[in-house]
């Protein structure tokens, strides 16, 4: 399956940028684009895909998003035809933000975990929701410095918040576990290079720890909030859906090379964890991504993935309103 790259108006000089647009349409495919994304959408329903998440959003919807992950938002074409008002306010910063030595501050802990997190997506609502659009509209406005403060505060707020819910599986989004326990990231990483081995049992990761059996399965549920068995299938499952979206692979090609040893079995297990068989799953996306890049209303600001030219390409013009921070 295609997916189209954005090119995103962040410049070198830029902390971030705010895209704000009204009753704009969702016309453009699933893409990404290597810059983080804060997204909200008011007043309007419809559908978001984020990696190998396809969910329902009802009237306000606020995603971060991380780096390169694959996302869309489509609105209710019956809403849109009969005149639903709505806004979608968007902000994009680079992977380097944070990265200097006085974002290494202890203060930043937190803010550094939820970008961290936001490999796999992570929604935002109640209070949490409340207070993001607030700053995010005061944002719209250019007003110099105090828009980098108000951006720091934007996001304090999230890092702290427990009102989240994540989207994109792990094995999808590869996201490491977050953890001050060096044996559980021992443990993870092992497990995420050795998952397509189908003969990965617990007992080898187990030893890898010093660990009995019985014990690493307790210690790992701690960490994990789900048993080992459970873990390694969501690796699985979800680098399975990876490979379905980034490759033209048969299933049984794509059943091998993410550590199931049998078709019908990951047929099945498929199925009871995405609620729809490999096979409508990919047609799913390919019927969510057509799109005629020749006639963008922005051009170029989406870029095909065979195209050679995409460095020297850079769209002159935006369709919505531009603040560069």
């Amino acid at each position: 399956m295609n997916i189209y790259q954005e090119v995103t108006p962040l410049n070198t000089p830029d902390i971030f940028v705010v895209l704000d647009s009204c009753n704009n349409g969702f016309d453009y495919p699933i893409h990404n684009h290597p810059e983080y994304e804060l997204n909200l959408i008011m007043g309007m329903s419809g559908t978001r895909i984020v990696g190998d998440s396809t969910e329902r959003y009802i009237d306000f919807d606020l995603v971060l998003l991380g780096p390169y992950l694959y996302h869309k938002w489509d609105g209710d074409k019956h809403l849109q035809e009969n005149g639903q008002t709505y806004r979608v306010i968007t902000i994009q910063f680079g992977m380097g933000l944070i990265s200097g030595q006085f974002f290494q501050k202890d203060q930043f802990n937190k803010i550094r975990k939820l970008l961290q997190d936001a490999g796999e997506g992570i929604k935002f609502y109640g209070q949490t929701l409340k207070e993001a659009i607030t700053l995010m509209v005061q944002l719209t406005v250019d007003k110099g410095f105090s828009n980098v403060v108000e951006f720091l505060q934007l996001l304090n707020i999230l890092s702290q918040s427990s009102e989240i819910g994540y989207l994109s599986s792990e094995g999808f989004s590869s996201k490491v576990l977050s953890t001050h326990s060096h044996r559980v990231q021992m443990a993870y990483s092992y497990i995420l290079k050795n998952f397509v081995n189908h003969d990965l049992k617990i007992n080898e990761v187990a030893a890898l720890l010093n660990m009995s059996d019985s014990a690493f399965s307790h210690f790992f549920q701690k960490y994990a909030f789900r048993s080992f068995t459970q873990f390694l299938l969501d690796i699985r499952i979800g680098h399975a859906c990876k490979l379905l979206l980034d490759t033209e692979e048969t299933i049984g090609q794509i059943c091998f090379k993410s550590g199931f040893n049998n078709i019908s079995n990951f047929n099945r297990l498929f199925k009871k964890y995405r609620k729809v068989t490999p096979v409508n799953f990919r047609r799913r996306y390919l019927e969510n991504n057509h799109f005629d890049w020749t006639n963008q209303v922005t051009p170029w600001q989406f870029i095909p993935p065979k195209n050679t030219t995409t460095v020297s390409l850079k769209p002159d013009a935006y369709v919505t309103r531009l603040v560069h921070v």
